[in-house]
């Protein structure tokens, strides 16, 4: 279930971390990231546009990659899945959101930022962490201590990650990823300014090509 969602982030390096106000954003924001060159996206269900909007990208852009983000309770997990989401991620660890995951094979990407949080994770078998919020815990540094007693779990570093420091985070092996949204900022989105987001994205794109492992 995992080996094939962890081959896919780590070659697309970024996830984009979205939030949808209007379900009509929805098509042309998948545009501009497939345009861009990322076919993948975290569609956080903050809004209530979230799950119609996960669900018209699911259908409209079958090659692309559509996760579920924030996932806070079983009824959401539930409602993301029907509509077509293909991971799921939550801000923090959440007993009812993995078993449904797992029972129902989704990959999902619990938030953690503590070695006890990063335990449960290994007594449910889950091979990636979300790192969150990153910043604020301490960044790369963080990682690299957790990583030490934990060498079998993946980590992808999520909040305050942008331009200045995402490749000093893939630059470490055990970062598989990165969830940013400096190339989708809902003021962007807003404004219907998908031009410029599909510009971001191009340069995420060209950015992490360089990524060299440590």
């Amino acid at each position: 279930m995992f080996s094939n969602a962890l081959a896919s982030l780590a070659e697309i390096k970024i996830v984009p971390v979205v939030v949808l106000d209007r379900e009509a954003d929805a098509v042309p924001l998948a545009e501009a990231l497939c345009a861009g060159g990322l076919n993948a996206a975290e569609v956080t269900f903050r809004t209530q546009a979230a799950e119609a909007s996960i669900r018209t990208i699911s259908k409209r852009f079958p090659n692309m990659t559509v996760g579920a983000g924030t996932l806070s309770s079983v009824e959401q997990a539930q409602r993301a899945l029907d509509a077509g989401a293909s991971f799921f991620v939550s801000a923090g660890f959440h007993r009812g959101v993995t078993e449904f995951a797992l029972e129902h094979h989704v990959p999902i990407y619990p938030g953690v930022c503590t070695p006890t949080e990063l335990m449960l994770l290994l007594e449910y078998g889950l091979p990636l962490a979300k790192f969150f919020p990153a910043a604020q815990f301490g960044g790369l540094d963080t990682v690299k201590a957790l990583a030490g007693p934990f060498p079998q779990m993946k980590f992808m570093p999520t909040g305050g990650v942008g331009p200045a420091n995402v490749l000093d985070y893939l630059s470490f092996d055990k970062v598989i990823a990165c969830g940013g949204s400096w190339m989708v900022k809902p003021e962007l989105i807003r404004a219907g300014d998908f031009a410029r987001i599909q510009t971001l994205t191009q340069e995420a794109v060209e950015l992490v090509k360089g990524a060299k492992r440590i």
